[in-house]
């Protein structure tokens, strides 16, 4: 993990830890390395979502950018992968969206795409790492005619529904779905795009007015949604985070689904229908052992990486793969996208519902969740980088690895993007991986703070 960029781009605090300045190199540098070999003016595309500090950044981000001879398109409020899209579909050179995805509105981020709509692997991130804190390379300083225009636009979300639309097996008239999302960026598209494809919605937490995005809403606070769903009989219901990459499912009896249960159905149905190219999916290490006995059960090929969609994506695009994703929601279609998509994932579902004419529990069902217990412990920064060195806190995850055999595992990990240590443990008996899970996170803390 570098010095700036975590697993899913930039992020901190705004106008603390990610400060205008901090914004401003960014940008500076980010254009210096992605368009080095280029001889023409580079053209960036910036969009972002709902928080209150976004357009401070853009506008800090921006200002960086043109000041080395960039121009600028900014999209204004847009989900993270209408950014992917837009960038290849503009043929831009790169594109930036300002998110912080889950996170609370404090925070704020700064994910980078590639020309070609993936994001930047870690070889250009510490590229640009190294420009902002080495001083490895001085970024150019435009003058005159050859400084950066910015330019706005107020049809690009348009082309990006436009986009997903043509991604659906035909109309889900008849189907009542709920939607919330999250006052972040799906509040822009979720409504039009789906009344577009003929569903009667219904939704909720789509007033965003900057410090309420993902406010007890959204895909990480999900009881709102399960309770509309069942008051209003809804068939399913969609849970977004801030900017729209992630998506977890309410079925019609309020129960969640999770990205597990949702890769778990698209594959199994993408087989069934010729489409899953090399019959396998890809997961990361923290999907439910749940997942495997599925993937064993269909005779789908399975492959594990770390934690990251990035990870998972480079795996795909490596083995020719076509869809992958984490148990938080973060599903990629490669068929149809460059980064996870929660809108696109939700109409991949319905997709299957239509033509299976099944209801969500009956499909989520078909995958058995073995208990699952995740402690997320607050630690220092230096904490995070000696987990792997700490003895006590190695000793006691190896004890809790040794007690449980072959019935469960363990897997203690730092987050790419809090201050915390993940400690998740996974077994048939609850109480047990409950009692080693909080022995394990009690040392963490001691040790790691």
């Amino acid at each position: 993990m570098g010095r700036l960029f975590g697993t899913d781009g930039a992020r901190g605090v705004a106008n603390s830890e990610l400060s205008c300045e901090l914004a401003m190199k960014i940008g500076r540098a980010a254009a210096m390395v992605l368009t080095e070999e280029m001889e023409h003016k580079p053209k960036v595309l910036i969009g972002m979502d709902t928080r209150i500090s976004s357009h401070m950044l853009c506008s800090a981000i921006s200002a960086g950018l043109c000041s080395v001879g960039a121009d600028v398109l900014v999209i204004d409020v847009a989900p993270t992968p209408a950014v992917a899209f837009l960038v290849k579909e503009y043929n831009y050179d790169a594109g930036i969206m300002i998110s912080a995805s889950h996170n609370p509105c404090e925070y704020n981020g700064i994910k980078i795409f590639q020309g070609n709509g993936y994001k930047l692997p870690d070889k250009l991130e510490n590229e640009i790492e190294e420009i902002i804190l080495d001083e490895t390379k001085i970024p150019p300083v435009m003058l005159g005619g050859e400084v950066g225009r910015i330019h706005f636009s107020d049809t690009a979300v348009d082309d990006y529904i436009f986009h997903l639309a043509m991604t659906s097996d035909g109309d889900f008239k008849g189907m009542k779905i709920a939607l919330d999302c999250a006052n972040g960026s799906a509040s822009v598209t979720a409504k039009a795009l789906f009344t577009r494809l003929g569903a009667d919605c219904h939704i909720i937490n789509n007033e965003p007015n900057g410090v309420n995005i993902n406010d007890n809403c959204g895909s990480t606070h999900m009881s709102q949604l399960q309770k509309y769903v069942v008051y209003n009989q809804c068939d399913i219901g969609f849970a977004f985070d801030g900017d729209a990459d992630r998506m977890l499912i309410v079925d019609e009896n309020g129960e969640i689904v999770d990205g597990d249960k949702i890769i778990a159905i698209c594959s199994k149905y993408m087989k069934e229908n010729g489409k899953l190219k090399n019959n396998a999916a890809v997961v990361t290490v923290m999907s439910n052992m749940g997942f495997f006995k599925f993937c064993e059960k269909y005779d789908i090929h399975c492959e594990k990486t770390k934690v990251g969609d990035r990870y998972v994506l480079e795996n795909m695009t490596e083995n020719d793969y076509v869809i992958g994703g984490e148990q938080s929601g973060h599903v990629i279609f490669l068929d149809y996208a460059t980064t996870g998509d929660g809108q696109l994932s939700a109409i991949q579902i319905l997709n299957v519902l239509k033509r299976t004419g099944k209801k969500i529990s009956e499909l989520a069902s078909e995958m058995e969740v073995y208990p699952q217990v995740l402690i997320n412990v607050r630690v220092s920064n230096f904490g995070k980088q000696r987990l792997d060195k700490d003895p006590e806190v190695q000793n006691a995850i190896k004890e809790a690895s040794d007690e449980l055999g072959d019935s469960g595992r363990v897997l203690v990990r730092v987050s790419g993007t809090e201050p915390l240590v993940r400690v998740m443990l996974e077994g048939q008996d609850y109480e047990k991986i409950k009692d080693l899970a909080e022995s394990i996170a009690k040392v963490v803390e001691e040790r790691l703070v």
